[in-house]
């Protein structure tokens, strides 16, 4: 099920409750469980969710409850697909790869315009 969030930048514990369906309390127990879930505080000391963390809320309550993983479970699973969201970030080749791999489409482009002409 896609859940459509609202424009917002900063979400209450109560608006959260209702958009992932649990209670408040479990919200606060996954902030324990899970170091990637760090809402803010407002001056007021309440908790104040970014779209990102509804979205790792989301998540987690779909480890959780559909596809049956552990606290454990979720949280390992979470982090390989962190790491694999930051290995993928990274540049499969090195800066002088790129170079010569633009040096080489330049010849051939070169090439291709002589026999063009």
């Amino acid at each position: 099920m896609v859940v459509r969030l609202p424009e917002k930048i900063y979400f209450k514990i109560g608006e959260v409750s209702r958009i992932v369906g649990v209670k408040p309390y479990v919200l606060r127990y996954w902030e324990t469980e899970f170091d990637l879930l760090r809402p803010g505080k407002a001056p007021s000391r309440h908790r104040l969710y970014r779209k990102k963390d509804v979205e790792l809320l989301l998540e987690v309550k779909r480890l959780l409850y559909t596809e049956g993983y552990t606290i454990e479970g979720a949280r390992r699973k979470l982090k390989e697909a962190k790491k694999e969201e930051r290995r993928q970030l990274k540049l499969p080749l090195s800066e002088t790869a790129y170079r010569n791999a633009l040096v080489k489409i330049k010849k051939d482009l070169q090439s291709l315009r002589k026999m063009l002409s």
